[in-house]
């Protein structure tokens, strides 16, 4: 293990928290002994994140959790006044152990899956297709799941940090046993963001951490753009049920609210449900009955199969094996029914593109659209 992420015994001294002069007092605005803040990230839609930057090349990044972290320039040392709770990362960032899945797509967006060595999925449960390659090549081991992550092999590895998704709340034993290793911990957090593309702009983290903010910022804004257009059309009023069914026979549908359901409202939708589920709940879906499901979603314009959670369908005919009642439904008898594929939620740089194709599904009232980015008729 690399005795860098060691800090000199007493390197570490107090923290002064203060405000630049000409700038308005704000979390993460914090001066080191002898660096000012130079510039901070402007952000669009990101909530849970912030980045400033300082003079010597250092960045200081602070999570919605509070928990921050200064990457530090190729050859210097963290800098005097450094308090124990931020984490120093050396630059250049190398040999990660990515548990968080939504932020591969990132880094394969940055051309930076060089950065990542080891990998909290398999190779068949990606669909990164540059994910897969690497793995299979063995330039991407697979390091045990965020639960149960092979520490020899993190170590042996000498990982430099951990990226966990949120589940990691779940297995705070594991998130502490890393830190004790000497392997900082990042909590990937989009998946609090309130605004779609606010997911998709955590490219722009990650582009701070390897020094590829320009390209970044390029990904970020075209994704922007899509949106934009996007907004300029018209409502088109379609009411729309995001769904899947269950080994059980209960049907799962996204809360209101959630991210999916708002791509519905920015494509031009209107989500069959309006007040599914806790709106203060961090749970994603809602699991219902079908007879629940049957009377909010019945005459809904359009059907759209999660197939990325449950098995993928090819057919109306394989829908309507699912449950009987799907006969009955609007969707189903005017051909309206889609099916996302399954690279859908692996796909956070895309969800302004997710947007635009979910405004083609509800504008085509003529049936001339089988297939659009990440979705797919039934027929």
């Amino acid at each position: 293990m690399s005795k860098k992420r060691l800090l000199p015994l007493g390197m570490i001294l107090v923290l002064l928290i203060a405000t630049l002069p000409g700038c308005a007092k704000r979390p993460g605005s914090v001066r080191f002994s002898g660096l000012h803040v130079t510039d901070r990230m402007e952000l669009d839609f990101a909530e849970q994140f912030s980045v400033d930057y300082y003079e010597g090349g250092y960045k200081l990044i602070t999570l919605g959790d509070g928990s921050r972290f200064l990457t530090v320039p190729e050859g210097a040392e963290p800098p005097a006044g450094l308090d124990e709770t931020i984490t120093p990362l050396f630059q250049p960032i190398q040999n990660i152990y990515l548990a968080a899945t939504s932020a591969m797509c990132l880094f394969d967006a940055l051309d930076r899956l060089d950065a990542i060595r080891l990998s909290g999925t398999k190779e068949d449960g990606w669909y990164v297709e540059n994910a897969r390659t690497a793995m299979r090549e063995g330039r991407i081991l697979y390091a045990g799941k965020y639960s149960e992550p092979d520490y020899e092999l993190l170590l042996a590895e000498n990982t430099s940090l951990a990226i966990e998704s949120m589940m990691i709340g779940h297995a705070t034993e594991v998130k502490d046993q890393l830190e004790r290793l000497g392997i900082p911990v990042l909590t990937d957090q989009s998946s609090n963001e309130t605004h779609p593309l606010g997911r998709a702009e955590w490219i722009r983290l990650y582009g701070a951490l390897l020094d590829e903010e320009e390209k970044a910022d390029e990904i970020f804004r075209e994704q922007v753009g899509l949106l934009r257009d996007v907004e300029q059309e018209e409502a088109t009023g379609k009411t729309v049920a995001f769904f899947y069914i269950g080994t059980t026979g209960r049907v799962v549908a996204r809360r209101t609210g959630d991210y999916v359901s708002k791509m519905i409202g920015l494509a031009g939708g209107e989500y069959a449900f309006r007040d599914l589920g806790d709106p203060t709940s961090k749970t994603s879906t809602v699991t219902l009955e079908m007879e629940t499901f049957y009377a909010a979603a019945k005459d809904a314009d359009i059907l759209i199969y999660n197939a990325t959670i449950a098995d993928s369908l090819s057919t109306l005919d394989d829908l309507l094996q699912k449950h009987d009642l799907l006969k009955d439904f609007k969707a189903v008898q005017n051909g309206q029914v889609w099916c996302t594929t399954k690279s859908m939620y692996q796909e956070t740089t895309a969800l302004g593109q997710m947007i635009q194709s979910l405004h083609r599904i509800f504008s085509d009232t003529e049936k001339q659209l089988d297939e659009v980015p990440f979705f797919y008729r039934l027929k």
